[in-house]
């Protein structure tokens, strides 16, 4: 690759990561109802998903669900289940979890790097990076190249939204206001399906 297209990628990277979608609004709610570092799990489960799935993308998944219109209807449907429980589970969280026996908890690693493959935003983030940046030249080199520039710049980008999150607390102390705002992360989670609709 060259410089230019060096750059054009970390920009595209950046502003993919950076823009709202249901990973930052997730971790928006997870800063607030959680903290920083107990939102750490997710914000890792998020590049180490992301990465895996532009690996698998770049390997010819994206080329597949185009093939067969009925897996992507089946990825599209699982998506949006798991959208819906997520953004039940958000909306349901009625107090800031100050220790580790909350009942309300914060998503895992697991969760967060599985969301990743039923994530409307993630697959044409993916898709769209892949088809534009991939060098026919050295096709598995700049495939790693992608997403591990992805990779590195995602996370701090994440980061932000914990972190945004974390300096709502105390505004957000109160259980009303909580409350409000956790319901109104949920219809945001909601709304962000809207790409599965089209």
């Amino acid at each position: 690759m060259s410089n230019s297209v060096y750059m054009a990628l970390i920009g595209y990277a950046f502003v993919t990561s950076v823009t709202p979608g249901p990973n930052n609004f997730m971790l928006l709610s997870s800063g607030v109802n959680f903290g920083f570092l107990r939102s750490i799990p997710h914000m890792l489960g998020i590049s180490v998903g992301f990465f895996a799935l532009l690996i698998a993308v770049g390997a010819g998944l994206g080329a597949l669900l185009t093939t067969f219109p009925a897996f992507h209807l089946a990825l599209q449907i699982a998506g949006g289940a798991y959208l819906l429980y997520l953004a039940w589970r958000i909306a349901m969280t009625r107090s800031i979890a100050e220790g580790s026996v909350e009942r309300n908890q914060p998503i895992t690693f697991l969760e967060a790097a599985g969301f990743q493959w039923v994530n409307p935003k993630a697959w044409v983030m993916a898709t769209t990076a892949m088809a534009i940046y991939t060098n026919t030249d050295s096709p598995l080199l700049s495939v790693l190249v992608i997403a591990s520039v992805f990779t590195l710049i995602n996370l701090p980008c994440v980061s932000i939204w914990a972190g945004f999150g974390v300096s709502l607390r105390q505004t957000l102390s109160d259980p009303a206001h909580l409350k409000r705002f956790n319901m109104a992360m949920g219809v945001v989670l909601v709304l962000s399906m809207w790409p599965l609709l089209f």
